[in-house]
């Protein structure tokens, strides 16, 4: 077994270029989470440059593809046409971890790539991940429920790379 990389967020460019695809993570700080309804709409902001307005920083950010509700949280399939078509241009504004479950296409590997930016899994394990998040907080588009775009603080997400530097675990 691999030993465990531990990384802090904000992510930092040097660090996502060091990861390959097996590597086993475990982030610490704040990350986004959201999945088809609310990308899209990130997307939009961030390309109009609105997202500050919204209070969100993408630079370095991690995206965790979830819903936040009482019983937790748990990924839910990046493949999902409305979450992996946002991969692309939300690394182009600064996310360089997108966190799910699932194979993604070899082309969205390729955008990953060409962005430094990672996917990562995470296995369903909704009660440890709700251990594991000490903060939450709606951030934008509230009127999505559970499907908003939230902001966590979490200690020690374990997640393990699925895609990276034009490689991935399902090929």
């Amino acid at each position: 077994m691999s030993k465990i990389i531990e990384l802090t967020t904000p992510l930092s460019e040097e660090a996502i270029s060091q990861l390959k695809v097996g590597d086993v993570v475990t982030i610490t700080g704040y990350i986004y989470t959201g999945r088809d309804a609310v990308l899209p709409k990130i997307v939009k902001a961030a390309e109009e440059g609105t997202l500050d307005q919204l209070g969100i920083d993408l630079q370095g950010s991690v995206i965790f593809h979830t819903a936040v509700s009482p019983a937790g949280v748990g990924p839910t399939s990046s493949n999902k046409v409305e979450i992996e078509c946002t991969f692309e241009p939300l690394s182009k504004h600064g996310v360089k971890m997108h966190l799910g479950k699932g194979a993604i296409s070899k082309e969205t590997v390729k955008a990953l790539a060409e962005n430094n930016a990672v996917f990562a899994i995470i296995p369903p394990v909704t009660a440890l991940l709700g251990s594991q998040t000490v903060e939450q907080e709606i951030v934008a588009f509230p009127e999505l429920g559970m499907e908003a775009f939230n902001r966590l603080k979490v200690v020690k997400y374990q997640a393990i790379i699925a895609a990276a530097k034009g490689e991935s675990i399902y090929d």
